[in-house]
C-alpha cells in the first residue's frame, strides 16, 4: 500500500492521547498503601486508580494507584497534599536527585531533562495534562494498549487515570467505539502503524490523525454501528464470566479455526461499519480508506470541511448514544 497523505483534521478534543509517564514507581500505591494514605482527607484529592494494559487485559480492573501532584505550581503548593506529598518525598524526590547529579557528572553540562525535571520533581516525567482536561468532561473514554499484534478496545471510567501503556480517547459514545473496533480500522492499524520487539504500535501520528472516520453516515447507519459495539462488548463480558477468561484470553480463540460467536459479532460490526463508508462488500479497505484520505486532505487544504473524528450529530442527539458500561476504579473502603 502507497503511504498515505498524513490527515491533520481540526478536530479539537477528538483525538488520541499517550497516557501519563509517573516516572517512578514511588508515585504508585497498592490498595493497601492507597487505602492508609487516604485517610488523609488532602491526600485523598490526588489519588486516582491508575489502568494499564496488562490491567484491563488479564484482570479487567486497576490494581494500583497513582499520586498526581501536577497540578501543584511549586514545592509550597505540593505539600498542601499532605501524606500523598510525604510520600513522594520520601520514595520519589531522592531518586529524581540522583539522576539529576549523575546526568550532570556525565555530560559535563547544568542543564538537561534530568536535572529540569528534579527542579518539579514532585510531577510526573509525563503529566498528560491535555488528556485529563479532555477526559474530564465525559463519563467514560476509549483505551486501547498502545503495543498490542490487535488493538482490543474498551471502555474506562474517567475517574481512572491511564498509564503511558495505554492510548486513550476521549471519546465516549458507542458509535466511536465501534468504528475503532471494527476490522476495517484493524486493516489500516496494520499498514500504518510502527513496530516495537516484533508488535505492532499504536500511534496517534501515523495511525489515529491518518484514519479517516465515515464522512456521510445517516443517523440509521451510526445506529447500526452504535448497536453492533454494544452487542460485541456484551458478548465479551458474558463470555469472559461463562468461562472465566480475561480479554486475552477471549481474543486468542479467534487464532484457531471453527465457528466462533466473537469472530461472527466482530463480522456483524463490519458490516455496519462499511455501511456508513459506502464501502462495498468486495472492496479492499485499505485502498477505499486511502482514497478517502487523500479526497479529506484535500478539502482540508482547501478549507472546506470535513468529518471528524467521533459521533457526527448535534449535542442534544448524543446522550443515546452513550452507555453506561466500562472499567470501573476501585473503591477504597
Amino acid at each position: 500500500m502507497t503511504a498515505a497523505i498524513p490527515l491533520r483534521a481540526n478536530i479539537s478534543s477528538e483525538a488520541c492521547f499517550q497516557g501519563q509517564t509517573h516516572g517512578h514507581e514511588g508515585f504508585l500505591l497498592d490498595f493497601v498503601e492507597a487505602k492508609q494514605v487516604s485517610k488523609d482527607e488532602r491526600a485523598a484529592r490526588v489519588l486516582h486508580p491508575y489502568l494499564t494494559g496488562d490491567d484491563f487485559l488479564e484482570g479487567g480492573e486497576p490494581t494500583r494507584y497513582v499520586i498526581d501532584l501536577n497540578e501543584a505550581k511549586d514545592v509550597l503548593a505540593a505539600r498542601g497534599f499532605g501524606s500523598a506529598f510525604q510520600h513522594v518525598e520520601e520514595t520519589v524526590m531522592p531518586a529524581m536527585q540522583a539522576a539529576a547529579e549523575k546526568e550532570q557528572r556525565v555530560s559535563k553540562r547544568t542543564t538537561g531533562p534530568r536535572q529540569s525535571h528534579a527542579k518539579k520533581w514532585w510531577k510526573h516525567w509525563r503529566g498528560r495534562g491535555e488528556l485529563l482536561r479532555a477526559i474530564s468532561q465525559i463519563p467514560r473514554y476509549i483505551a486501547c494498549a498502545r503495543v498490542t499484534k490487535r488493538p482490543i478496545f474498551v471502555f474506562v471510567d474517567s475517574a481512572i487515570r491511564p498509564n503511558d501503556a495505554l492510548t486513550a480517547f476521549p471519546l465516549a459514545d458507542d458509535y466511536s467505539f465501534g468504528i475503532l473496533q471494527s476490522g476495517i480500522h484493524f486493516e489500516w492499524f496494520k499498514a500504518r502503524c510502527s513496530a516495537l520487539k516484533g508488535d505492532f504500535r499504536y500511534t496517534s501520528d501515523t495511525v489515529f490523525d491518518t484514519f479517516p472516520w465515515p464522512q456521510k453516515p445517516g443517523r440509521a447507519q451510526i445506529k447500526a454501528v452504535a448497536e453492533a459495539g454494544v452487542a460485541l462488548r456484551t458478548l465479551r463480558r458474558e463470555t469472559m464470566r461463562k468461562l472465566n477468561y480475561s480479554l486475552r484470553d477471549l481474543y486468542r480463540t479467534l487464532e484457531q479455526p471453527g465457528d466462533n460467536p466473537l469472530r461472527d459479532t466482530h463480522a456483524w460490526l463490519d458490516v455496519a461499519v462499511r455501511a456508513t463508508y459506502g464501502m462495498p462488500a468486495n472492496t479492499d479497505p485499505l485502498t477505499f480508506l486511502l482514497q478517502l484520505n487523500l479526497t479529506c486532505a484535500k478539502k482540508e487544504k482547501a478549507r472546506e470541511q470535513i468529518t471528524p473524528p467521533g459521533l457526527p450529530l448535534r449535542s442534544e442527539d448524543r446522550p443515546s448514544f452513550i452507555t453506561s458500561d466500562c472499567i470501573q476504579p476501585h473503591v477504597l473502603s
